[in-house]
């Protein structure tokens, strides 16, 4: 299916809810698909992100197919938008709305916004903010790592922030942030603005120096059969995330993680294997805690083969990460200057 074809999809779900739901303010599309022409193959294990604007949010309504379309809704707030300001210095929200990524705007107040955020996107005042909020991100988090909690916990609190450092020249280089896929974009964006040789230091920063297809496609093949258990019980918790691991959620882990390790990038799909590992057992060891101990054995080999099979090893890769962020500001800050000038 084209991209236009499942854009069209999502439009007729939305404004279908907003008929019948007088609270949804507006709707706008987020995530991968945003920018990407309409003529584009989406692949099947993508989705279509729309976030529906409420007064107040309600959290994700989860992954569904609707006309054979995978869909990911979620509410937001106005107060969470914020003003033009906010959005134009968000690394998050910004580029959803330098296109024209709304769907419904019965206020204009979603018009207003795309106006002036298309209009100041690549103003250098406010790229060099995203990049500063990008760097605050990974800061923080990797600051507030913690060596205490089960090992779900501990991963996901490493495993997010230094990710996010794969996003400085992404969102210096004017190309909107991913989540499973932002390895593979930052190392588009490297070789794109003459970086290319720093890539290697950058996805080490993740996996150690990485290990072969082979082994990896061991771990994809371990995470299936923990998520399929996770997805069997994760609707009736409270977690954020229960709707990524669910049937409908399993072609974007599972199979979007085979696809980048047919494409020759299986160092980069380990990033989402680990966080969709933790993330099953974070709702095993919730619900079902006697499985959760007899699968972990799983999990710790993926962790240890990224050289963090430690509270000590993740602490060490964490500093060496925070002292080498001066280096990528630099690199990011080129990328910035030349992705500004055209």
């Amino acid at each position: 299916m084209r991209v236009g074809e499942a854009r069209a999809v999502a439009v007729d779900w939305v404004r279908e809810q907003a008929r019948r739901d007088g609270g949804i303010e507006g709707a706008f599309f987020s995530g991968s698909t945003v920018g990407l022409p309409a003529d584009a193959v989406l692949p099947e294990s993508s989705d279509v992100d729309v976030l529906l604007v409420r007064a107040a949010p309600g959290g994700k309504l989860g992954k569904f197919r609707h006309r054979g379309v995978l869909l990911e809704v979620s509410t937001i707030g106005w107060a969470e938008l914020g003003s033009p300001q906010d959005v134009l210095g968000s690394w998050v929200f910004a580029p959803f709305f330098r296109t024209d990524a709304v769907i419904v705007d019965p206020t204009g107040r979603l018009a207003a916004l795309r106006e002036r955020v298309a209009a100041g996107f690549a103003d250098p005042v406010w790229v060099r903010r995203r990049v500063a909020g990008v760097r605050r991100r990974v800061e923080e988090g990797l600051a507030r790592l913690d060596g205490d909690g089960p090992l779900h916990e501990q991963v996901l609190g490493w495993v997010f922030p230094t990710s996010v450092v794969a996003l400085l020249p992404v969102v210096a280089g004017l190309r909107d942030p991913t989540v499973r896929r932002r390895y593979v974009v930052a190392r588009e964006v490297l070789s794109g603005y003459g970086f290319a040789d720093r890539y290697e230091e950058l996805l080490a920063s993740l996996d150690g120096g990485g290990m072969g297809a082979g082994r990896v496609r061991e771990h994809l093949a371990g995470l299936a059969g923990t998520f399929d258990e996770a997805a069997r019980v994760a609707a009736g918790t409270g977690f954020a995330f229960r709707a990524d691991l669910s049937a409908a959620g399993r072609p974007v882990v599972v199979d979007g993680s085979a696809e980048l390790i047919g494409a020759g990038a299986h160092r980069e799909a380990m990033f989402w294997i680990v966080v969709t590992y933790a993330r099953c057992h974070a709702v095993l060891a919730a619900v079902a805690p006697g499985r959760e101990r007899v699968l972990r054995a799983r999990f710790a080999a993926a962790v240890a083969d990224l050289g963090v099979g430690s509270a000590v090893a993740r602490r060490r890769r964490a500093d060496a990460l925070l002292g080498a962020l001066p280096r990528w500001q630099a690199v990011a800050d080129a990328v910035a200057r030349r992705a500004v000038a055209g």
